[in-house]
C-alpha cells in the first residue's frame, strides 16, 4: 500500500495465559478510515489495545509511520503520535467537562485547540462547567473523542463509539467522524454496528478468533452482505 501509515504483522497478543490474538495482519494508509468487524469475543478491542502496548504480552510487528513500536512502552507509542479511545471512555467523574479536555498532555504539535473541539462539540461547550458524572452516554462518548484530539496524534484508535447511544446522537458522531477524516486525520475504528461502521469507512477487515479472516473495500460491501452477515451473526 503506498504511504502506508500503520502495519501490524503477525501480532500475538496475552492477557495472562489467555492467548487472545493468533498473528493479526493488516495495514492502513495516510488518511485512511478502516475498521474491524466481527462479533463479540473476535478479538478486536485486543487488537486496539495491542498496538497501544496496553495488553499483558505482545509479539510481532507493530509499524507506525516507518517505526517498529512493539518494543516501546505505551507511553512513548503514544508521544509517537496514536490516540486511544476506549470503549469505556474513561471520563474522570471529579473534573469538569473542560478539566477532562485540558487533562492529556499534548505529545505533539498540530492538535486542535479546546475551541476548535467545541465547534465539534457544541453540547461541549454547554455542558463545559459539568461534573463527567453529570453527562449524558452521548455527552461522555464527545468528551472522550475530543479529549485524545488535543494530543496532535495522528492516528485515532476509537473502540466502540456508539455502542448505546440513540440514533441522533450515533448520527452526530458519524458526522464528527467524517470530519476528522476530511482533516486528514488516520482512523481505525471498532465497531459493531455494522451499519454505521458502512457509512464512514473506506475498508474493511473482519475478525474471528483473534485473526484477520477476509478484507473489503466500501465498493465491495454491497456484493457480499451475506458474507458480512454470516461473519457478523446478524
Amino acid at each position: 500500500m503506498a504511504d502506508t501509515l500503520l502495519k501490524v504483522q503477525d501480532l500475538q497478543a496475552w492477557y495472562g495465559e489467555s492467548h487472545i490474538l493468533h498473528g493479526v495482519g493488516f495495514e492502513i494508509g495516510r488518511g485512511e478510515l478502516v475498521t474491524l468487524l466481527g462479533r463479540n469475543g473476535a478479538g478486536k478491542t485486543t487488537t486496539l489495545r495491542s498496538i497501544m502496548g496496553i495488553v499483558g504480552r505482545r509479539r510481532g510487528s507493530v509499524t507506525f509511520d516507518g517505526r517498529e513500536t512493539i518494543g516501546l512502552a505505551s507511553d512513548a507509542i503514544a508521544r509517537a503520535g496514536i490516540a486511544y479511545c476506549p470503549e469505556e471512555r474513561g471520563i474522570f467523574s471529579s473534573l469538569n467537562v473542560e478539566e477532562n479536555m485540558l487533562l492529556p498532555p499534548q505529545v505533539k504539535p498540530g492538535g486542535m485547540s479546546v475551541d476548535e473541539i467545541y465547534r465539534l462539540f457544541p453540547n461541549l461547550l454547554e455542558r463545559r462547567r459539568s461534573q463527567g458524572t453529570k453527562l449524558s452516554g452521548g455527552e461522555q462518548q464527545m468528551l472522550a473523542i475530543g479529549r485524545i484530539l488535543r494530543t496532535g496524534a495522528n492516528l485515532l484508535l476509537l473502540d466502540e463509539p456508539t455502542e448505546g447511544l440513540a440514533p441522533v446522537i450515533v448520527q452526530r458522531i458519524g458526522e464528527v467522524i467524517r470530519t476528522l477524516k476530511s482533516r486528514g486525520f488516520t482512523i481505525l475504528l471498532v465497531e459493531q454496528n455494522f451499519h454505521f461502521a458502512a457509512t464512514v469507512a473506506d475498508r474493511h477487515y473482519v475478525m474471528e478468533d483473534g485473526r484477520v479472516v477476509d478484507t473489503m473495500s466500501a465498493a465491495e460491501v454491497a456484493g457480499n452482505i451475506g458474507k458480512l452477515q454470516a461473519y457478523l451473526g446478524v
